[in-house]
């Protein structure tokens, strides 16, 4: 594959930003946080992981082999505040990617109050960790497209909506939103107070190789095609701003290099990152177009469970600000995403080099003109 002009540009721009810096990333051993450590790790940071044990079997970061690319790699909960200020004293990182988090919707409903210690006050740790440091001068913390109060409309949500959230998660992260918010202003305002800036960034339904996670719709068909099974919706008419998850980590990555800037501070807000309209579309779509990808004895059960949990039912980004200030925008279409996401999958079934793969998909979205 050759490089186009422009995404030559913007990785030798991306190297250059990330060569030899330290980087702490909490929830490494996840499916996000492992791609965006080996992503770090890829562009020549020095990649420092804080998580508990990887939340799946196999996971990313088992079956790529993650444990070999990292400088430090820190098991502990976000509850204990001292081995979190440990890491951050160890890492002396410049630059926090904050993805640790309990980041399921039905898991939220089996355990609202570990959701919320996880996401809120996790979330208070990590930024109370980072103000004793005198390394950090730029944070990214990961939310979600979920913070929005939700009511239903056609139109996307903007980074000046209201927040809510009618479950415990979506809830859990609007709260975060509003911790992240206070300790920005409180204590990283500038003027006199820590000189790292806070940004937050809320990304649609993420879809990729190396996702086990249970309750997710592409992982629920993967696991049901490869034995057999036919995959059964929830919700199928429910409509969601799905993207490969390389979408949102390289908007992450560019809004971290913002932040460093000299002109960080515009950058200090919330941020939204999220699909082209056209690739917005129902889970029944998402399942059948991925049982189309995987072929044979692939199949979808469209009758929904009526005592399943509430789960939104319309949601939709709206993204005019990062295209138009971060220069960011999507590279890969749905149909685009999902190929990939089946093609990691096959490899892994196959015992292919994971790590290389995985390098190999990185370095595919790189080369992918933006569209």
């Amino acid at each position: 594959m050759e490089f186009g002009p422009r995404a030559m540009e913007d990785l030798v721009s991306a190297q250059s930003a990330w060569g030899h810096r330290s980087v702490l990333v909490t929830g490494h051993t996840g499916f996000k946080g492992g791609w965006l450590a080996l992503w770090l790790h890829r562009l020549g940071a020095a990649v420092h992981g804080f998580a508990l044990h990887p939340p799946s079997n196999p996971s990313l970061f088992e079956v790529a082999r993650l444990d070999s690319i990292l400088a430090t790699d820190t098991r502990a909960d976000l509850s204990d505040f001292a081995r979190l200020k440990a890491a951050f004293a160890n890492a002396r990182p410049e630059v926090v990617f904050h993805l640790a988090a309990q980041p399921l919707v039905r898991e939220s409903y089996r355990d609202p109050l570990g959701t919320f210690a996880s996401n809120v006050t996790g979330t208070a740790n990590v930024l109370e960790a980072a103000r004793t440091s005198d390394s950090a001068r730029a944070i990214v913390v990961i939310s979600t497209d979920k913070v929005y109060e939700n009511r239903e409309w056609v139109y996307p949500y903007r980074e000046v909506d209201p927040l809510g959230g009618h479950d415990p998660y979506s809830a859990s992260k609007a709260a975060a939103e509003i911790v992240a918010a206070s300790y920005r202003s409180s204590f990283f305002d500038g003027d006199g107070g820590h000189p790292a800036r806070i940004a937050t960034a809320r990304a649609g339904n993420v879809i990729g190789g190396a996702d086990w996670a249970t309750d997710r719709l592409v992982p629920d068909c993967l696991r049901a095609f490869a034995s057999g099974e036919p995959v059964r919706l929830r919700n199928p008419n429910a409509v969601r701003p799905w993207q490969h998850v390389f979408e949102p980590l390289s908007g992450y990555l560019q809004l971290a290099e913002r932040l460093l800037g000299q002109d960080g501070d515009r950058f200090a807000a919330a941020w939204n990152f999220g699909p082209d309209a056209r690739d917005d579309g129902t889970v029944k779509e998402v399942a059948e177009l991925t049982a189309r990808l995987w072929g044979n004895g692939a199949r979808v059960d469209r009758t929904p469970n009526p005592d399943d949990p509430h789960e939104a039912g319309l949601l939709r980004l709206d993204t005019t600000r990062a295209r138009a200030e971060l220069r960011w925008s999507p590279r890969w279409s749905l149909r685009e995403a999902l190929e990939h996401t089946v093609f990691w999958h096959r490899a892994w079934q196959r015992g292919a080099d994971m790590c290389a793969v995985s390098l190999d998909e990185i370095q595919a979205y790189e080369t992918a003109s933006p569209s």
